[in-house]
């Protein structure tokens, strides 16, 4: 029996939430290996890796995971592989497709990759 208390659509403020955890993750990793405010693609390479490894594999990044929040595949509803991870990841890295959202709040980067962020179970 699923619990139907669950919203289909996580909101964009918990969304928001595992992106803001993600991308200061993504900081202090590139950190490791570049200045972040001067090296200003050092984030969001590591942003991308991230997308690509979690999500391509889990469904799941680090932030997703304490906001309750997962990214399938839209018609498998399993973990997208790292291939359409990683266009997710790129396409969120340049935020603007992220902005242009469909009525069911899948932005251009969730629709090109064939995902979808719902509840985690």
């Amino acid at each position: 029996m699923t619990d139907v208390s669950l919203p289909a659509v996580p909101s964009l403020a918990r969304r928001f939430g595992a992106l803001l955890l993600d991308w200061m993750l993504c900081v202090l990793a590139a950190g490791v290996f570049a200045d972040p405010m001067r090296d200003g693609w050092a984030a969001p390479v590591v942003l991308i890796a991230v997308y690509t490894f979690f999500v391509g594999f889990f469904g799941q990044t680090p932030g997703m995971r304490v906001t309750k929040i997962t990214c399938l595949g839209v018609d498998s509803g399993q973990p997208v592989g790292p291939l359409k991870a990683a266009l997710r990841g790129t396409l969120l890295a340049l935020v603007i497709p992220a902005l242009i959202m469909d009525g069911e709040r899948r932005g251009l980067h969730d629709r090109a990759a064939g995902t979808m962020i719902r509840p985690a179970a």
